[in-house]
């Protein structure tokens, strides 16, 4: 794995606009609040979060179809942000994506050859024979066959639907895949099946991706390190063992909690803890201070009123939280609560 970062994401945020009844400029929702990432080639991030935590809004941006409101994407030499979704042929050529819902992300018109031809006519020299041979090769990748070319989406599986949409993404050999809740459309079985292939396809080409995701288990699975989101903020990030099995910020632990154990007898433990815990603000939005303060269980007066930086934790990566303070003597006992087994 290359160590110099092939996406660098330096305090990007991303803006919306709301409108009037008479289409006046109303209110900004605020989607993306001085996000940082990277991601090194053949590695693959994983960004987790609860929907409307600003996830896909860094996707859309990274992608170019939103464009970024401050801050800077590096990917390579250029600065995508500056760009402002209009991206050179160079650039889109590198950059794929593939979305989530595999029925509304196929254009239902065209055959198996058109869709996962296409990149290869509009960015290549190919000829037709040229096209329709690298259509066979990309089939095979994700385990379907030449006879499935002349085939409309309607007429296939979801799985085999994402099959689809991933061999389109791969034609152009991209050094970057955008992958927006590919599986959660999917049955539990093909869900697998999909994520195991592109495993393979990662290890196989080299390819980075950027994998949103809801699921901290899934992610867990197959992503190098995670990124775990809270309305806008980058909350914690690490490797990926780390994340899972020794959560450090207090959300991160509340996400984990939320996963089903497959033990009955330490679901019902969990559950009565959680009953017995004391109740929290019940309002979500903090307008000021630490995001999380309102729904946290170790909230203390600065969360108020200061937003924390990233502390580096033992293990790997960081956690914006006051906890990690240096000298802050609960830092040790809450990481402990974190990790612990449920």
């Amino acid at each position: 794995m290359n160590g110099q970062p092939l996406l660098e994401i330096a305090d990007l945020r991303v803006t919306y606009w709301g409108r009037s009844l008479l289409g006046f400029k109303g209110r900004p929702f605020h989607a993306v609040n001085g996000a940082n990432l990277t991601i090194r080639a053949g590695e693959t991030l994983g960004l987790v979060g609860e929907s409307g935590s600003g996830k896909s809004s860094i996707a859309n941006t990274v992608l170019g179809l939103v464009p970024a409101s401050a801050g800077s994407i590096r990917f390579g030499d250029v600065d995508l942000a500056a760009m402002n979704t209009r991206y050179p042929p160079a650039v889109r050529n590198q950059i794929q994506a593939v979305f989530q819902d595999p029925y509304s992300s196929l254009n239902p018109s065209m055959t198996v050859e058109d869709i996962v031809t296409e990149p290869l006519r509009v960015h290549t020299g190919m000829s037709r024979a040229e096209r329709r041979a690298r259509a066979v090769e990309l089939l095979k990748l994700v385990s379907l066959s030449e006879e499935h070319l002349g085939r409309h989406p309607h007429q296939f599986s979801g799985g085999q639907r994402q099959r689809i949409a991933i061999a389109s993404a791969l034609a152009l050999q991209p050094k970057l895949i955008v992958l927006d809740e590919p599986v959660s459309a999917l049955d539990v079985s093909t869900q697998n099946q999909i994520i195991n292939l592109l495993y393979e396809r990662r290890d196989a080409l080299g390819i980075a991706y950027l994998l949103i995701a809801h699921d901290l288990a899934l992610v867990h699975h197959i992503s190098d390190r995670i990124a775990v989101m809270y309305l806008g903020h980058i909350v914690e990030e690490g490797p990926s063992d780390r994340v899972y099995h020794a959560p450090a910020h207090p959300y991160t632990k509340a996400l984990l909690d939320a996963v089903p154990l497959l033990d009955p007898e330490a679901q019902r433990r969990r559950r009565a803890a959680r009953k017995a815990a004391p109740a929290l603000d019940a309002q979500r939005v903090a307008a000021e201070g630490c995001p999380y303060r309102n729904r946290c269980p170790y909230v203390m007066p600065r969360c108020a009123t200061e937003m924390p930086p990233a502390y580096p934790i033992a293990g790997g990566g960081t956690a914006n939280c006051f906890l990690y303070a240096e000298g802050d003597a609960r830092a040790e006992s809450a990481a402990t609560v974190a990790g612990a087994a449920p």
